[in-house]
C-alpha cells in the first residue's frame, strides 16, 4: 500500500531513485530500545524452591562445561585411537624409507658397473626384495656423480627380476647375501601396513562420521544433528528492560512471561498454565531480536538462542536432528526459555508449489517443531519466543494456540516512544546542552528504532569529524536527512544542463506541496546528489500517519508531477529523472482502484488477486470487461493529477523560476527559505559561489603584507633585466 509519509521527490542523471518504490510503507520497522521492570520472585517449575537450581542453568551440574566434569572414557578412546593411527602412519613411512635415505640410488648400468669393477666392499652386495643395496670400498675413482659424499648405492628392482640380478652378481663372482634388517614382520608391514592405513582413515574419517551425523557421538560431522543454539543466562546479556523503550505493550506480554517463570505458583493458584510460546511480529528492525536480549538478562532461567536458518544444512534429516535435541535440552533444563529468531526460515507453509511433500527438508523440520511444541506436558516450563516479519507465509499449525497462545505485535514508536528511544541513544554520547530531543522526534515521524539509533550514532560521528566536543542539534538534523535520504555527494561533478533540468525539476516539487494545503509539509529541498539521485525534495508528516485520506492522496499524486511539468516546460524536454515519480503516482493511483474503493465507477469492491495458498499464480477475480475498467480508471487519476499540477504550476511560474534560481546559487533551501521566496523575499545569505570565493581569498596571500623576500632580491624576473623567453 502507498505510503506518502517521509517521502522524497528526486530527479536523476540516469533513472529516478526516491525514498521509497513502494509508497506503502507499513508500520513497524526498526530496532527500539528502552525500559522496562525487574519481576522479583522466583520458583522452579512446581513454585517449590525459591531459588533456581544451579542443575538447570546453563553452565551449571548437568550442563556442559559447568561443575560436573564429562565423561573420560569417550574422549580416552578417541585420542587414543588418533594417537596409534598416526604412529602407525609415522613407522609406515619411517620403515619404507629407512634404507633409502642412507644410499643413493642409482641406475641398472651403474650399479652393475661398479659391481664388474670390485667396487663393493666384502660384504657384497644386500639383496632384499624391492632393492639391491651396497657399500663402495675406500679409494675408489670415477664414481658416478650423483653419488657426491655417500659411500653407499641402491638400486631399486622388484622381486619378479631379483633372481636375473642374482644369476649376474654369481656369474661376477660378486658376493651377495639377504638383507638382515627385511626380516619377515618388516615385508609383512611393508605390504600390508597402507591397506590397514586407509581402512583406519576410512573408519575414522566415514563411518564414525555418519554415525556422529545420526545422533551418535565423534566423527568429523558428529555435531551436525547436534543443535547450534547459544545458552544465555543473565550475566552474558547486557541488554535489560530498561533498555527497551516504545514498545510497551510487547515489553509488558515479555514482562509476564519472565515473571511467571520466577513464580508460577503465583499464575497456577486460579488454574492459569504456562502459554506454550509467544510469537513476535513486526517488520526488520522493529525490536523483536532486542526484546528477546532483554528476556536472556531479565531471566533467572536458561535462555536457549537459534536462528531459524541454523537448522537447515547439506544432510537431509539434520533440521529435524537438530529440532529433537534442542527441545530435549530445553526439557532437561526446564524451566527455561527457547527463542526462536527468523523462524519464517523454517515455518513457511506447507505444500507450496511443487515442493517435495514430506522429504522436504524443511517440511521435515517444520514437522518436528510442530511435533515437540505440542508434546510438552503440563509440567514442562518450556516457553518458546519466535519473531519473524512475514507472519503471513507461516503455516497455520504453527500458529494455532497451543503452540504460539499469544502473538504479539512489535510496530513502529509513536511520538512519545521516538523521544524515549532517543534519550536511550542519547545517554552513551556527549550532547550539548541546547539539543531538544523532543524537537528531533518530532521531525522523525514513521522512524524506526533502528532508524533513531543510526540517527544518534551518525550524529556523533559527523560531530567528532568536525572536532566537536559536543553534538549539537544540527549534526542531530543532518543526521536524520542522511540516514532517511541518503548521504551527500557534494564532491560529484554535475554538468550545467543537468543542474539546469534538477533544479527546475526539484522546484516543481517544492512550489506544488508548498501550496496544497492536504500534502506533507515541506521539509528542505536541494540539488546536492544523494546516491543515484540528482536531487531531492524532502518532506516530514507533521504526525503518525496509519491511513490515508482520498484529498490527501490526490495532493501527493499531484506533488509528484510537478517535477517533470517544471522540467518539460524549461528545457523543452524530459528525461528518466521523473521515473520513480511516475511509479510511486502509478502505485497510489492503482491502490485507490484495486484495494480502497476509491473508484466511482468500480465501487466498493476489492480487485486485489489474492495469493495461493498452494503457490501457484493466483487469477485476477473479475472479468475482461472489469479490467478494462479498471485501467480506464487508474488512467483518469493520473490524468486528472497531471493536469491540475500543470494548471498549478502555469499560475505560479514565476514562484517556480525563483526557486529554481535559488536552488542554482544556494544548492540547499530549507521550508523556511522556500517560504521567502514564495513570499518574493530575499534569502539575505551568500550564494555557494560566494562562500567559495571568499575561501579563495582567505588562502590567498594578502597584498598588504611585507613581501617576506630580501629587500636586494628582484621582484620578478623583468626587474633584474631578464625578460621572459617567448612562448
Amino acid at each position: 500500500m502507498p505510503d506518502p509519509s517521509s517521502q522524497r521527490h528526486e530527479s536523476e542523471g540516469d533513472s529516478g531513485d526516491r525514498d521509497d518504490k513502494n509508497p506503502g510503507r507499513e508500520a513497524g520497522k526498526g530496532d527500539v530500545e528502552a525500559g522496562g521492570g525487574n519481576p522479583s520472585g522466583r520458583g522452579d517449575r512446581h513454585g517449590q524452591r525459591d531459588k533456581p537450581s544451579q542443575r538447570n542453568k546453563p553452565g551449571g551440574r548437568n550442563q556442559p562445561g559447568g561443575k560436573g566434569k564429562p565423561p573420560a572414557t569417550l574422549a580416552g578412546k578417541q585420542t587414543l585411537g588418533w594417537i596409534l593411527l598416526i604412529g602407525l602412519a609415522v613407522l609406515l613411512v619411517l620403515v619404507m624409507n629407512a634404507n633409502q635415505n642412507a644410499a643413493a640410488p642409482v641406475s641398472y648400468q651403474e650399479f652393475f658397473q661398479l659391481a664388474e669393477n670390485n667396487s663393493f666392499t666384502d660384504e657384497g652386495v644386500l639383496i632384499s626384495p624391492e632393492a639391491l643395496t651396497a657399500e663402495i670400498k675406500e679409494g675408489v675413482e670415477g664414481l658416478p656423480e650423483s653419488l657426491g659424499e655417500k659411500r653407499s648405492v641402491v638400486y631399486a628392482t622388484n622381486p619378479t627380476n631379483l633372481i636375473l640380478h642374482t644369476d649376474r652378481l654369481q656369474r661376477m663372482g660378486q658376493r651377495f647375501q639377504e638383507d638382515p634388517s627385511q626380516s619377515v614382520w618388516i615385508a609383512v608391514l611393508l605390504s600390508f601396513g597402507p591397506i590397514v592405513l586407509i581402512a583406519l582413515l576410512i573408519y575414522f574419517f566415514f563411518f564414525r562420521a555418519l554415525r556422529g551425523a545420526g545422533g551418535g557421538p565423534g566423527g568429523m560431522l558428529g555435531n551436525f544433528g547436534k543443535s547450534k543454539h547459544k545458552a544465555l543466562t543473565k550475566e552474558h546479556s547486557n541488554v535489560k528492560l530498561d533498555d527497551v523503550a516504545g514498545i510497551t505493550e510487547a515489553k509488558d506480554e515479555v514482562s509476564e512471561i519472565i515473571e511467571f517463570l520466577r513464580n508460577p505458583k503465583k499464575f497456577q493458584r486460579l488454574g492459569g498454565r504456562v502459554p506454550r510460546g509467544v510469537l513476535l511480529i513486526g517488520q526488520p528492525g522493529c525490536g523483536k531480536t532486542l526484546l528477546a536480549k532483554a528476556m536472556a538478562g531479565e531471566a533467572d532461567v536458561p535462555f536457549y538462542s537459534i536462528s531459524g536458518s541454523d537448522f537447515v544444512e547439506m544432510f537431509v534429516g539434520v533440521g529435524a536432528s537438530r529440532v529433537r535435541d534442542l527441545f530435549k535440552q530445553a526439557k532437561d533444563s526446564s524451566p527455561c526459555i527457547i527463542f526462536l529468531d527468523e523462524i519464517d526460515a523454517v515455518g513457511r507453509r506447507r505444500g507450496n508449489g511443487f515442493s517435495s511433500g514430506g522429504h522436504d527438508e524443511r517440511e521435515q523440520t517444520l514437522n518436528a517443531i510442530l511435533v515437540e511444541m505440542d508434546g510438552f506436558d503440563s509440567s514442562d516450563q518450556v516457553i518458546v519466543i519466535a519473531s519473524t516479519n512475514r507472519a503471513d507465509v507461516l503455516d497455520p499449525a504453527l500458529t494455532r494456540p497451543g503452540r504460539f497462545d499469544r502473538q504479539v505485535q512489535v510496530p513502529l514508536p509513536d511520538l512519545r516512544g521516538r523521544v524515549e528511544i532517543l534519550k536511550v541513544h542519547a545517554r552513551k554520547i556527549k550532547l550539548s546542552p541546547d539539543v531538544n530531543l523532543e524537537k528531533l522526534g518530532k521531525a522523525t515521524p514513521m522512524f524506526s528504532g533502528a532508524e533513531l539509533a543510526a540517527v544518534i550514532n551518525e550524529a556523533a560521528i559527523g560531530a567528532t569529524l568536525a572536532d566537536k566536543e559536543f553534538v549539537e542539534q544540527d549534526d542531530l538534523e543532518e543526521a536524520r536527512d542522511k540516514v532517511r535520504f541518503g548521504r551527500a555527494s557534494k564532491s560529484r561533478k554535475v554538468e550545467e544542463d543537468d543542474r539546469l533540468a534538477t533544479a527546475y525539476h526539484e522546484a516543481g516539487h517544492a512550489v506544488i506541496q508548498y501550496l496544497l494545503d492536504h500534502a506533507d509539509p515541506l521539509h528542505k529541498v536541494t540539488i546536492i546528489p544523494r546516491g543515484r539521485a540528482m536531487g531531492a525534495t524532502m518532506s516530514l508528516p507533521e504526525k503518525d500517519r496509519f491511513g490515508y485520506g482520498r484529498r490527501y492522496i490526490h495532493d501527493t499524486m499531484r506533488v509528484l508531477c510537478g517535477g517533470r511539468i517544471a522540467e518539460q516546460r524549461k528545457t523543452d524536454d524530459i528525461s528518466s529523472g521523473a521515473s520513480m515519480d511516475i511509479e510511486m503516482m502509478t502505485n497510489y493511483a492503482r491502490a485507490m482502484v484495486l484495494e480502497w474503493g476509491m473508484s466511482e465507477r468500480l465501487g466498493f469492491i476489492n480487485y486485489t488477486p489474492k495469493d495461493n495458498p498452494n503457490g501457484f499464480s493466483a487469477d485476477r477475480p473479475y472479468s475482461d470487461q472489469t479490467a478494462n475498467v479498471i485501467d480506464e480508471e487508474i488512467r483518469r487519476l493520473s490524468d486528472e493529477a497531471f493536469a491540475d499540477a500543470e494548471k498549478i504550476l502555469g499560475e505560479h511560474w514565476e514562484e517556480t523560476v525563483r526557486l529554481a534560481d535559488a536552488l542554482l546559487s544556494h544548492e540547499t533551501l530549507t521550508a523556511a527559505d522556500v517560504t521567502r521566496l514564495m513570499n518574493g523575499q530575499e534569502l539575505g545569505r551568500p550564494s555557494v559561489s560566494e562562500l567559495l570565493a571568499a575561501d579563495d581569498r582567505k588562502v590567498a596571500p594578502d597584498a598588504n603584507r611585507p613581501d617576506p623576500r630580501r629587500a636586494d632580491e628582484p621582484a620578478s624576473p623583468a626587474a633584474s633585466g631578464m625578460m621572459p623567453s617567448p612562448a
